[in-house]
């Protein structure tokens, strides 16, 4: 009997559902798209989570109707989903307002209060400033102090994945490995904080008994509800079982399960991340995510805004390809990435850093564009801002491989960049490693539907999985000349920006 996975996966701009069968191949697919956020303030960035529920069963209902035959051999629902968006719920589920998704740039006024001792302690390492800014980027602060009745009205404080794994089961259950945001959670032993006197509930402003209970990835949660049976078409038979993050499961679904290797994803937010059994820390006091493997991790490095500046870059100076496109019904990034190999490699001297948002790291610095001249144009632009991107990943790259003490030996790709074999190759020159890209485009919905075959005892084992679900389309390899222009550049250029500009950043924000 044939089994299958609906996989579904839930993102800023959309909801896939997409049926995948034991060989990682997609039997049927539906896409659902929505505005990303509506925004009421400037820096604002909320999304009715009804939107997320509404979307899936849309999904869902479409591929019924598309394929019935292949609907009934859906034996679990796995969800991958956005990250750090969390949903005020009350004791039967309702919302009980907007969620403020992981764009949203309010803070709170008062973050949470440390003891003497621990200020000193942050204050020893350098850490105090970074401390008192995570705290502020707390959501839940921020309702406390903007919006108490609703905090007083919420019951549980759920991430996409908790909310959605209780509509589709009735049950407050998520994954750990969902877990991934402005949390009392122990990266480290992956659960919630043992200790009330931690500071990292004062930190974030959760009370204990507002969270969800967590599972491992690839826990049977529960049967679809009947409710939800309704609203989706599932049958009452299937079952629902914990998910994990986009970036986790994109990780998963590149082969990428040790570190000798790592997972770029070009997505709004450009990440690198690889898999490590080791809890290690690219980047000093944050953490590495839990992966979707039990007993092991996904150090990450983040460019907060990567391809958005794809999007950015469209709305201000593409408006010539945003026409042609439309008129020849491709897309506008297609003509855009085209017209890449028009440009050498270092964009004749234009020289881009991604920080187009704040990180706790540089949380003064903003994007910096260097090296005009008479020559350039608005396609120097586009190529400076793919290099940029990389270059930043780049950065992330040493991090991993400093602490690791293993150096990478090979990439794979996912997301909308990843599509471009010219920015695949880019990416390869630039790391000066081999550049692998997977089968599909829908590498989070891949790496849900791997989490569920291992979990009906399809495969034995995640290692099994991937060599029977992972397959490599094409491989980009170096080209050496290319290669000696951009570590060039990375060393004697990019990594100097920051720092010769750091004392400005710092005075414009005093200043504007």
């Amino acid at each position: 009997m044939k089994e299958r996975i609906l996989s579904i996966d839930c993102g800023t701009q959309s909801i896939r559902g997409i049926i995948f069968d034991e060989k990682g191949q997609i039997i049927e697919c539906e896409k659902i798209t929505f505005e990303p956020y509506f925004s009421k303030k400037p820096g604002w960035a909320e999304q009715n989570p009804e939107v997320y529920w509404n979307a899936l069963c849309e999904a869902s209902k479409k591929l019924k109707a598309k394929n019935n035959e292949e609907f009934k051999n859906i034996k679990a629902v796995v969800l991958s989903t956005l990250r750090d968006t969390l949903i005020n719920v009350d004791e039967e589920g309702n919302v009980l307002r907007p969620t403020m998704t992981w764009l949203d740039q309010r803070m709170a006024k008062k973050p949470g209060k440390l003891t003497k001792f621990e200020k000193l302690i942050f204050s020893c390492v350098g850490m105090k400033k970074t401390i008192r800014i995570i705290s502020e980027e707390s959501k839940a602060l921020w309702i406390k102090e903007n919006q108490p009745e609703i905090w007083e009205k919420t019951f549980k404080y759920l991430q996409v994945s908790g909310y959605l794994n209780y509509k589709l089961t009735n049950k407050f259950v998520d994954s750990i490995a969902s877990q991934i945001g402005h949390l009392p959670f122990d990266y480290k032993r992956k659960e919630w904080i043992k200790k009330d006197s931690n500071f990292k509930w004062r930190m974030f402003g959760v009370e204990r008994e507002k969270l969800p209970d967590l599972v491992e990835a690839g826990t049977f949660i529960g049967n679809i509800s009947e409710y939800a049976s309704k609203k989706t078409g599932l049958s009452q038979d299937v079952k629902v079982i914990a998910g994990g993050s986009d970036k986790g499961c994109e990780t998963l679904a590149n082969g990428c399960i040790d570190v000798k290797s790592v997972s770029l994803s070009f997505g709004t937010t450009a990440t690198i991340q690889t898999t490590s059994k080791k809890y290690i820390e690219p980047i000093k006091f944050m953490p590495p995510y839990p992966a979707v493997i039990s007993e092991r991790y996904n150090p990450e490095v983040e460019i907060f805004r990567g391809y958005w500046m794809i999007k950015w870059f469209k709305k201000e100076f593409a408006n010539k390809e945003m026409q042609e496109a439309a008129q020849m019904n491709v897309s506008a990034e297609k003509l855009l990435n085209d017209r890449l190999n028009e440009i050498p490699p270092g964009s004749e001297g234009l020289i881009l850093q991604p920080y187009w948002g704040p990180h706790v790291k540089t949380p003064n610095a903003k994007g910096a564009i260097i090296g005009f001249g008479a020559s350039h144009t608005r396609i120097h632009i586009y190529r400076a801002i793919i290099e940029g991107i990389n270059f930043g990943l780049i950065e992330g790259l040493k991090d991993i491989e400093k602490k690791s003490k293993k150096k990478v030996e090979k990439i794979m790709v996912a997301g909308g960049g990843a599509q471009s074999d010219t920015i695949c190759q880019i990416t390869s020159d630039m790391f000066n490693l081999p550049v692998h890209r997977i089968h599909t485009y829908e590498a989070s919905a891949l790496g849900a539907a791997i989490i569920g075959f291992v979990s009906l005892k399809k495969y034995t084992c995640y290692d099994e999985a991937v060599k029977n679900m992972v397959h490599y389309e094409k491989k980009f390899v170096p080209n050496q000349k290319n290669a000696e222009v951009y570590n060039k550049l990375y060393e004697k250029v990019y990594k100097k920006i920051y720092p010769n500009l750091k004392g400005l950043y710092n005075n414009l924000k005093h200043i504007v």
